[in-house]
């Protein structure tokens, strides 16, 4: 039982070495691509940004796709119309996709408001409802926001101002956000979208999105012209098109500092099903177009996101197969040394080692220099996100939900994306659209 103990010791080890080289690999290069670039962040003149003036901001239609959003869908048509945007260029269209609630009596209070159209459709899921918006815009860009997000009101204009700049620019993802954290869960949410922020700026920096945010993505319209309107994309809709916008070589930017806030899941079977949902999504739309990957023609979205993506998936069931097999063998070791000496042997021994014995592992030192980097990263996502980094103990709901549950959403993704099983929410749709 040792010799086994030990070879699966060894050979685990091996592979951790490896992975905790490849994840200090991919850390410190955000950390160089962030000096790289640090100087158009403008992060310590925030409040200087190049804004559009009136006459120079294009038209643009938001559609609001809404299925029993009635709590919601006010606060977000509002916000939107209280934008840092010309009035008479900015249009909304709401969407009913079926709603069991009073979403779309809700909806019909704007009727009388010219900027806004409203429409009442079956459920069919988000991405029906949003190319109804996109066939019914007649503005130059077009885009859509979740119905229980909000925006900040300068997001748009910031968004704008990166499409007449920068011609080549097809389209915009925004930095999105969890305020008004009510529980330990949304704290811990908050640091994840904080962090992202930071990784998707990186990801846009070396022109390797891999998704637009689909709480607020704008778009030319010329994109669904040419490459035709939202699938169903494995639920992740938005993954979808970006892919298919990378695949046929359209530039994609991040706005990092073009906020949309949304609350966050509000328990934990509520993130397990999203998390579950994305990541699904992530491995099948990437094995959809695997055509993308190692492959010099479509850039770095195939030799960075995309594999960092695939990495950080086992990466994260290794890691947590890692520390179960330690503390198992850690028990079943005090285990026999109990059955040797005895339990008051036992204490004695314990506590003598933990006077004179530190554990000098190469394995310690490397989660150390791990942990490091990793707060180094949390302190940059802090200070690209408001401007300054504060210790919160969302951090530590951080590392204690993400290390103790992301392991099984991902587990259950790659085996519903190896049985080719859809997540459990799919089913659910299908069932009201029948």
């Amino acid at each position: 039982m040792l010799t086994i103990f030990a070879d699966v010791a060894n050979f685990m080890k091996y592979f951790f070495y490896i992975f905790s080289f490849i994840t200090l690999y991919i850390e410190i290069f955000f950390l160089v691509t962030f000096l790289e670039f640090f100087d158009e962040l403008n992060i310590k003149n925030r409040e200087s940004d190049i804004y559009l003036k009136d006459e120079d901001c294009p038209g643009v239609t938001i559609t609001v796709p809404a299925y029993n959003e009635g709590e919601n869908i006010r606060k977000t048509v509002n916000s939107l119309l209280a934008s840092n945007y010309p009035k008479d260029k900015l249009f909304l269209i709401l969407v009913d996709d079926g709603s069991k609630d009073n979403t779309f009596e809700i909806m019909n209070e704007y009727k009388n408001n010219p900027q806004i159209k409203i429409f009442t459709k079956p459920n069919g899921g988000k991405y029906t409802a949003q190319n109804l918006g996109i066939i019914n815009s007649d503005t130059e860009f077009v885009g859509s926001i979740d119905a229980d997000c909000t925006v900040e009101k300068d997001a748009l204009r910031r968004m704008m101002n990166i499409f007449v700049t920068k011609k080549h620019i097809m389209g915009v993802s925004p930095a999105t956000a969890v305020v008004g954290a009510k529980n330990f869960i949304q704290s811990a949410q908050a640091v994840d979208y904080q962090l992202q922020i930071y990784i998707k700026k990186m990801f846009s920096f070396v022109k390797a999105m891999n998704v637009i945010s689909g709480t607020f993505p704008i778009f030319r319209k010329e994109v669904f012209n040419k490459i035709g309107l939202y699938t169903g994309g494995h639920q992740t809709e938005d993954q979808e098109l970006t892919l298919r916008m990378q695949i046929n070589h359209m530039e994609i930017e991040h706005a990092y500092n073009a906020y949309v806030f949304t609350s966050g899941m509000k328990n934990i079977p509520a993130l397990y099903k999203q998390r579950k949902r994305w990541i699904y999504g992530f491995i099948k739309n990437t094995l959809d177009y695997k055509k993308l990957m190692f492959n010099y023609e479509y850039g770095n979205i195939g030799f960075i996101s995309l594999p960092i993506g695939f990495l950080a998936i086992f990466a994260g069931i290794f890691l947590f197969l890692f520390l179960i097999f330690n503390v198992y063998e850690y028990l079943y070791m005090k285990y026999l040394t109990f059955s040797a000496v005895g339990f008051s042997s036992l204490i004695e021994l314990g506590f003598t080692k933990s006077l004179f014995f530190i554990d000098t592992s190469a394995i310690l030192f490397i989660s150390i220099l791990f942990y490091l980097v990793f707060l180094t990263s949390i302190y940059i996502s802090g200070k690209m996100y408001n401007g300054k980094a504060k210790f919160s103990m969302g951090i530590i709901y951080y590392f204690i939900i993400y290390a103790l549950i992301a392991p099984f959403w991902l587990m259950r993704a790659v085996y519903n994306a190896i049985r080719n099983t859809s997540p459990d929410w799919t089913k659910e749709i299908d069932a009201r659209i029948k």
